[in-house]
This record gives C-alpha cells, sequence and structure tokens, in this order.
C-alpha cells in the first residue's frame, strides 16, 4: 500500500516525534522524584545519553519506546508494512546501537535500567513498584499476560534485563 500523505506531511509528522520530555519519561520522572530519588536528565558525558541518571546509585534509567526499540513480545513493537526493508534495517540499528551503549555503561561500572513504554501505561502504583524493584536489582514479573513482557526476563542484548 503506497504512503497516503504526501512527502512534506509525512516529513511534518516524522518531526514531531520527539526523543525526550515525552510523556512515558516524564511519567517515570515524577514517579521517581515522589520516591525520593534524585537524578540528572540525558548526560552527555555517559554514552547513549541516558534519559535519567540516578548519580548515587550508579544507575542510568531509558525510558524506551516499544515500536522504536523493539520491545520482545510486545504488540506495540509492529513493523510497517510500507517500506519494510527500510524501516526492519533502522529499528535493527535503533536495537544494535542499545546494545553497545548498554555494555560501554556496564564497563563504565553503571547499571542500566530500561522501562518500556507499555509500562507506563499501567498503574502509577504498579509502574512505582516495578522502578523500585528494577532499582533495588529485584526481578519484577510482568505486569499484564497480554503484554508478554519478555524483556523482564531477558534483554535482547543476551544479558538479564534492569
Amino acid at each position: 500500500m503506497a504512503d497516503l500523505l504526501t512527502p512534506a506531511r509525512r516529513s511534518w509528522n516524522m518531526s514531531r516525534i520527539r526523543s525526550g520530555n515525552t510523556k512515558p519519561e516524564m511519567m517515570v520522572r515524577s514517579l521517581l522524584h515522589s520516591l525520593g530519588y534524585r537524578y540528572r536528565l540525558r548526560r552527555k558525558d555517559l554514552p547513549g545519553k541516558p534519559d535519567l541518571v540516578l548519580p548515587a546509585h550508579r544507575i542510568v534509567v531509558f525510558v524506551h519506546g516499544c515500536f522504536w526499540h523493539r520491545h520482545p513480545g510486545c504488540k506495540n513493537a509492529t513493523t510497517p508494512k510500507t517500506n519494510a526493508a527500510f524501516w526492519e534495517k533502522k529499528l535493527s540499528e535503533n536495537v544494535d546501537r542499545d546494545g553497545r551503549k548498554q555494555a560501554d555503561l556496564e564497563r563504565l561500572g553503571w547499571r542500566v535500567i530500561t522501562v518500556w513504554e507499555c509500562e507506563t501505561e499501567t498503574s502509577s502504583a504498579e509502574l512505582s513498584s516495578i522502578l523500585q524493584g528494577r532499582i533495588r536489582g529485584q526481578a519484577t514479573e510482568p505486569a499484564h499476560d497480554d503484554l508478554l513482557m519478555v524483556a523482564e526476563k531477558q534483554s535482547p542484548y543476551g544479558g538479564a534485563d534492569g
């Protein structure tokens, strides 16, 4: 199926996709602050410019969109049917880059936590529990059976997530 939008309109739409201060990120920031955690935003001196850095705990937090970062098993991690080869390459490169940045951060002594966009769609209490469990280094159970949060148990980069 051909794209229904003109190239100019598609470009405008894509330019509106934000990388920071997204709704999921703002929710995670608000919850972490209410839990008493203090953080820095997008430190440029760290690989991958993590969304949140908790310096006192040597923890970095990435708030990933399920589509853009290919959340394993998530219903939101679909591949567009139009121009599929382009999207598969682009999204695969995103996942590869995520893995490299995570490994770089771990080599520098940081613990990496990934919060997926679909996890922020749960209740505040549930997301708070997920965040606290990951910060304490405890595995968390999937929030919903239908989301199949495989990433809770295994990261796409080979190691344990969170």
